[in-house]
């Protein structure tokens, strides 16, 4: 393998590694690219120049800013090449977002380079063996590395770029750092200004925040900011309503509750559905996405919140939340898919409580529950077991657990046992679907028997929806046990009355 601070040495000796790669490099965590700065009428000459001896495909980022990337062919090692952002070197660390990325190291102390190729994207990169004396620091950098500090870079660095004030608490989830009390003043003064950035810097930002371990005690610590709220302002009128229901903060105490049940379980699989973690284990991938659809899914309860009697009611809030969240994430720029499988989730997140409502849940009533949602049903679930834990306590939570796999408990069992009863029961209901649809599969999507065709030919029957309603009435007859082969499936829909109608 090539020697590449050898390499870079030859070819950039005046430039100066930068920003990201030396502070994770202090902090001995690999890097995904390599950013270095230098003088405005180098980036180009170098960038080729590097290209060339590296055998790197080489293009020009951003012409206005000066930025070349070039990625190796081999190892896939990506480097950044940007102009000095102002006079000089110094101008360039003092214009940057926090004071543990306003750092350079030169490219000509020649530090150590670690690489490590990946077999999907970019090389981990690391620098090694950096001298204290040889890093260039005008913000205190090294010090808020070492005592693991967020600190603004300068008073303007929000105005600036407000997306700054979201990437501070990303980075302090990422990196397990403190954000100074100086900085989350200034974020508090700041917080409207989030409103500027464009949606898709704010959601890929957001993605980042919620696939960590500690998105809920940040979005906490935003809120206190105000920033939260400037984000989405549809959930500010949550804070004062349904109080009494849910103590001060009402439903958006509820709702970041909810966010801090997904993440537990997002987490802990393990622990809430032992038998089928591996079969869940998806959800993993899917954090950012399930956690979006928690933070939204009671979005619509102040504008649906009615007194009916002696109760406060909150009709139709998850229909009216999932056209809500619609508008939200498209500000966000999600994709159509994210778009449809979030809203699904809001849209029918009362579905397994509906069945929670009867003694039994039959092999029927699975069966439409999966069929409707489809993709989102799996997913909503872990929604709901998120929103039922977030009634109980911790302590409650642990006890109930061994428990939720156990046969579903009754309606008066659970009713004797109040609300701690009536988590418990919803988490078996829940265990209930899981298990219908992992170890039951052909109750859940039985295998078709007959055809379109065969309903036309053996009913005389021309093209019509009335064919779908047929071959639906025959998926039920499956799932009931009543039908089981394709001659069985002839007789019976000869037995219709939607056969039989006009």
């Amino acid at each position: 393998m090539i020697n590449l601070a050898r390499v870079l040495h030859q070819t950039a000796p005046q430039a100066y590694y930068v920003g990201g790669i030396v502070r994770s490099s202090l902090l001995r965590r690999d890097s995904t690219d390599i950013d270095l700065a230098l003088p405005p009428k180098d980036v180009k000459e170098v960038a080729l120049a590097l290209a060339k001896k590296l055998k790197a495909a080489v293009f020009e980022m951003d012409a206005e800013f000066g930025v070349w990337r070039l990625v190796t062919h081999k190892e896939k090692i990506q480097i950044d090449l940007t102009a000095f952002q102002g006079k000089d070197l110094k101008a360039d660390l003092l214009r940057r977002d926090f004071s543990f990325n306003a750092l350079a190291y030169p490219v000509c102390a020649l530090p150590e380079i670690s690489v490590q190729p990946r077999k999907e994207g970019t090389a981990l990169i690391r620098l090694k063996k950096l001298k204290k004396e040889n890093i260039i620091d005008y913000s205190n950098g090294f010090q808020a590395v070492t005592e693991k500090m967020i600190e603004m870079n300068n008073p303007r660095v929000f105005k600036d770029d407000p997306l700054r004030m979201l990437r501070a608490f990303r980075s302090a989830a990422e990196l397990g750092f403190t954000i100074s009390p100086r900085t989350l003043k200034q974020i508090k003064k700041d917080a409207a200004l989030i409103s500027k950035p464009a949606g898709e810097r704010v959601r890929e930002e957001l993605e980042r925040l919620f696939a960590t371990s500690k998105a809920y005690e940040n979005l906490l610590l935003m809120d206190k900011c105000g920033l939260l709220t400037a984000l989405f302002p549809e959930l500010e009128p949550q804070r004062s309503c349904a109080e009494v229901y849910y103590g001060q903060g009402g439903v958006l105490k509820h709702t970041l509750e909810v966010f801090h049940r997904i993440e537990y379980l997002l987490d802990h699989l393990d622990k809430a559905f032992a038998k089928y973690a591996k079969k869940l284990s998806f959800a993993t991938t899917q954090k950012p996405l399930y956690k979006m659809a928690a933070l939204l899914h009671d979005v619509a309860k102040p504008a649906t919140a009615k007194v009916q009697g002696d109760r406060l009611r909150f009709f139709y809030h998850e229909q009216k939340g999932a056209r809500m969240a619609k508008v939200i994430l498209e500000r966000l720029h999600y994709s159509r898919a994210e778009i449809r499988l979030i809203c699904a989730m809001i849209g029918e997140h009362l579905r397994p409580s509906n069945l929670a409502s009867n003694d039994v849940i039959t092999d029927k009533g699975a069966y439409h529950f999966f069929r409707d949602l489809g993709e989102a049903a799996l997913p909503m679930l872990l929604l709901c077991w998120a929103d039922y834990t977030s009634y109980i306590t911790d302590a409650q939570l642990r006890r109930v657990l061994p428990k939720s796999a156990e046969p579903m408990m009754s309606l008066a069992q659970a009713q004797r046992t109040a609300n701690v009863g009536k988590t418990l029961r919803h988490l078996q209901v829940l265990s209930l679907l899981f298990k219908k649809y992992f170890d039951q599969p052909k109750k859940i999507q039985p295998t078709r028997l007959i055809t379109g065709r065969d309903v036309m030919n053996e009913l005389s029957l021309p093209p019509s929806p009335k064919i779908g309603e047929i071959l639906e009435a025959v998926a039920v007859a499956q799932v009931e046990g009543k039908v089981t082969d394709r001659e069985e499936a002839l007789a019976f829909i000869k037995t219709l009355q939607i056969a039989k109608g006009k």
